[in-house]
């Protein structure tokens, strides 16, 4: 983040703006309209300026900009399209110790002004970091037409309702939920009606009811935060990461699906590593149990999907055997989302006609797979969990029938920016991996569908997709080496 956002209280604050044509007549209105005590400086002024003047909405001074103008003034704006006036005033700002914002000068500028969407007293705003202005515009534009009209004058409502809703409703979780019952009920639908009244009674039966409550109990949610591209996230999982007190997460829930997080919300990381026994499933159940007894929403965020090999399951169970409330929340499961990504279709019509998707993570789960149905033709396996296990599931298929050529894939990171798709064949299996220094997180894609791809990757770097020939190049080059 190259900028802090603030939202400054101006009014009656001693501004300059330097300039007076029609760029500085919009940032006059804006700074008038937040109550600035404001003079403009410039030779001549244009009629918005001169008109603004003459009602005696802001003092214009006819003369060129001297440095002594900053001199007491809280903040300076320069809309000049003299290069050197920009200079002159930026200098002078900063030497003063004033903040200063320079039109279209981002050098010149101590901080920035936003493309604005006012619904006031809700203002949002919108931050190229000066890169990009018009791409801000432009994003300002589309959430104009998504924030409805009435969106200030419901602001409003809950600002004068404030002071009673903290008498009567004690603590701020209690207050929380209640707001968002509040916006959340018709109350929202009467203001942007114009039925003012009908809002406030509305708000007032609530409040009623809130005040002669308990605490609200606790409540918990399993959300899929897919493979990795938080784009991949659905709407539901959006909205409850950003109302959950708690986000329970894993270690494959990456940091920018975390950062789409309410921003007061407790991260937990409970994420499990090959071989360690910290994070016990048992351990994640009980501390999901006691937070939502605690009376706290907890989102418990798992990669790809909490019923694929996410131990949602188990989790529901103990949160059902404890009378919890809790709601599922599906996601994108990391091998429909990883194959995707590596153009790859799991099932094709001239390739494969069934999918399975099955966890080679530890000895147990190898030993009670069925490999002689696995092994059969025309189906496309994905494997979860199974980097360390490559030479186990190599040897058992081919054992069973399954041709040494058989196309594979591994995709690694898939769907992140570090995506990377190899390609090879059964028999080449643990050598590309080896060869290659495969770390967890990888999907493996075995079957026809795994050579598709190639071009119709869309993802990523096409350099990291590599074809069957150069695989066997690599393979054949390290079996060689192992053998000498």
């Amino acid at each position: 983040m190259d900028y802090f956002p603030a939202f400054l209280k101006v009014s009656g604050k001693p501004c300059l703006l330097v300039g007076a044509g029609e760029v500085a007549a919009r940032k006059a209105r804006s700074l008038l309209a937040a109550g600035a005590d404001l003079v403009v400086v410039a030779p001549e002024a244009g009629p918005a300026i001169a008109e603004l003047a003459a009602g005696h909405r802001l003092r214009y001074i006819a003369r060129k900009f001297s440095p002594a103008d900053v001199a007491g003034k809280w903040l300076v704006i320069s809309a000049s399209n003299d290069a050197a006036v920009q200079d002159s005033v930026f200098a002078a700002a900063d030497a003063a110790g004033v903040y200063c914002s320079s039109v279209d000068d981002i050098d010149n500028s101590s901080f920035i002004t936003p493309a604005i969407v006012d619904r006031s007293p809700v203002i949002v705003a919108i931050s190229s970091a000066g890169a990009a202005p018009v791409l801000a515009r432009r994003i300002r534009a589309q959430i104009e037409t998504l924030l409805p009209s009435g969106l200030g004058q419901l602001a409003d409502l809950a600002r004068r309702f404030r002071s009673r809703v903290k008498a009567r409703i004690v603590g701020i979780s209690a207050r929380r939920r209640f707001w968002e019952r509040v916006f959340d009920s018709p109350i929202a639908s009467a203001i942007n009606a114009g039925r003012v009244e009908a809002a406030e009674n509305g708000l007032m039966r609530l409040l009623e009811d809130a005040a002669g409550r308990r605490e609200n109990p606790g409540e918990a949610w399993l959300v899929g935060a897919g493979p990795g591209d938080p784009g991949l996230l659905t709407l539901r999982a959006l909205q409850i990461m950003q109302v959950a007190d708690v986000i329970v997460h894993d270690r494959l829930v990456s940091g920018d699906v975390l950062a789409l997080a309410r921003r007061d919300a407790e991260l937990i990381s409970v994420g499990k590593k090959p071989g360690c026994r910290l994070n016990r499933q048992s351990e994640i159940n009980t501390l999901i149990v006691n937070l939502v007894r605690k009376g706290k929403r907890v989102c418990r965020l798992k990669g790809g999907d909490p019923f694929i090999f996410g131990r949602g399951g188990e989790e529901v169970e103990a949160l059902a055997a404890a009378g919890l409330p809790y709601q599922v929340v599906p996601g994108i499961t990391a091998a429909a989302g990883c194959a995707a990504y590596a153009g790859i279709p799991l099932t094709h019509r001239d390739a494969s006609q069934s999918v399975v998707l099955l966890t080679a993570h530890g000895k147990d789960s190898i030993d009670r797979l069925d490999w002689a149905s696995l092994a059969r033709d025309r189906q496309t396996l994905a494997l979860y969990m199974a980097v360390h296990r490559f030479h186990d599931v190599m040897t058992a298929l081919i054992a069973h029938g399954r041709s040494a050529d058989t196309p594979v894939a591994i995709i690694e990171n898939g769907t992140t920016a570090k995506q990377r798709v190899l390609r090879g064949t059964l028999g080449q299996l643990p050598l590309l991996a080896r060869a290659h220094r495969i770390r967890a997180p990888a999907i493996l894609v075995i079957g026809a569908v795994a050579r598709l791809g190639t071009e119709s990757g869309w993802f990523g770097d096409p350099a990291n997709a590599s074809d069957t020939a150069t695989m066997t190049n690599i393979v054949e080059t390290t079996a060689v080496a192992n053998q000498q």
